[in-house]
């Protein structure tokens, strides 16, 4: 069976279950890393159902946060569910900011730098934007390592699947590593760029916390399981069921790791 490749990213009521809710726990850590001042002005490139601007609200006391993403639905959602009016959404493509240069003090991106179709430009934008001395930063998940909901899941599903190796995040996705997320930053004229991991425990009540935002079919992973039959689709719940370690009080304790990336704007 061969299945096409086709990430969706529309439903943020899908998406928060999936991994809207662990990449909050890595957008707190992110930010404790960047240390960046009070008061800047920030982008927040792919900013999905806001997560990340939710959380520099939260904890990098900004003078304002504007969130662009070119997923309407996402947009959407990021408006009505983050109302502080320090925040403002638009549609938009990372590849070609509306913005003027040199306008914002800190540009960020948050699990969003593989999806896009070149990540170079996303990043020459971004720093197109920030003035100097601001920053520019970005943290994307460790799929070929520890994001271990996902090796979980791709990892049963090639067991069974030929055609699930080749749609495998971790394959897909070379960029989410250390060294080319530090050619991409360096190659954008930045400079003083750093990597760090970011592990944050993923904890599942039971199986089922774990399975069902695989039927959200937001994603790589929910868009291929939801391309399967039903029977093919039991199956493979059924092998990642017997891969996963459970406690004894039938709960799931796992690791998401993220790599992250920050650089400085030349000037």
């Amino acid at each position: 069976m061969t299945v096409e490749s086709k990430d969706t990213w529309a439903a943020g009521k899908h998406y928060e279950p999936y991994v809207g809710r662990w990449s909050r726990l890595v957008a707190k850590e992110f930010l404790a890393w960047l240390e960046a001042p009070p008061n800047l002005d920030w982008l927040d490139v792919g900013c999905g159902t806001g997560a990340l601007t939710d959380a520099i609200l939260q904890h990098a006391k900004p003078s304002s946060v504007k969130g662009l993403d070119p997923s309407a639905g996402f947009v959407g959602h990021a408006r009505a569910h983050v109302t502080d009016p320090r925040a403002t959404f638009d549609v938009a493509d990372a590849q070609s900011l509306p913005l003027e240069s040199a306008c914002f003090g800190a540009a960020v991106s948050g699990l969003v730098l593989n999806f896009v179709p070149k990540p170079s430009l996303a990043v020459h934008e971004m720093t197109r934007t920030v003035r100097p001395g601001g920053v520019v930063a970005s943290y994307v998940w460790d799929y070929a390592g520890k994001m271990e909901l996902m090796r979980h899941f791709w990892d049963a599903a090639a067991e069974l699947d030929q055609a699930a190796f080749e749609l495998d995040e971790g394959r897909r996705f070379p960029l989410c590593q250390p060294d080319p997320l530090t050619e991409l930053f360096t190659q954008a004229g930045l400079g003083d760029v750093e990597v760090q991991s970011i592990d944050v425990p993923t904890r599942f009540n039971d199986f089922d916390d774990y399975w069902t935002p695989f039927l959200g079919g937001q994603g790589p992973a929910p868009g291929y399981a939801m391309s399967l039959s039903e029977e093919r689709r039991g199956a493979l719940r059924d092998r990642i069921r017997a891969r996963l370690p459970f406690a004894s009080d039938g709960s799931i304790a796992l690791i998401a790791r993220a790599w992250a990336v920050r650089g400085r704007p030349p000037g």
